[in-house]
């Protein structure tokens, strides 16, 4: 089944098969169907045609996702960026942005390590 441009698994439950779509988490795709009316714990083939006409209409109305929603996280780094503020600084030089220590962790954020080799001491 396709949803928002997205496939969505029909071996699923319909509320872990509607986090396939970006911007939709558990406890969203949980009120999406008791909006719609439908089982939580109903697969997505079993959906019918109108129930899944539903969750569209519901997404398409109360949600931002996929595109729109990935666009306006760009925008609001780059707005940080252009101001220069701390978290902008931060994110330009790639570097966790919400506090975090940096000596040992954040190996993700960083990227591989670069070893700094030591000095040579000098032969006498």
């Amino acid at each position: 089944m396709r949803i928002a441009g997205i496939d969505i698994p029909d071996n699923k439950r319909g509320e872990i098969a509607l986090t396939y779509i970006y911007g939709l988490g558990r406890s969203a795709s949980k009120k999406i169907l008791l909006e719609a009316g439908i089982d939580v714990t109903k697969k997505v083939s079993e959906w019918t045609e109108e129930e899944s006409n539903k969750i569209r209409n519901i997404i398409s109305s109360n949600f931002k996702i996929e595109g729109d929603l990935k666009s306006e996280q760009r925008l609001n780094i780059k707005r940080l960026l252009d101001i220069g503020c701390y978290r902008g600084l931060r994110h330009r030089k790639g570097l966790p942005v919400r506090g975090q220590k940096t000596k040992n962790n954040s190996r993700t954020r960083k990227g591989k390590r670069k070893t700094v080799a030591n000095k040579k001491k000098a032969v006498k």
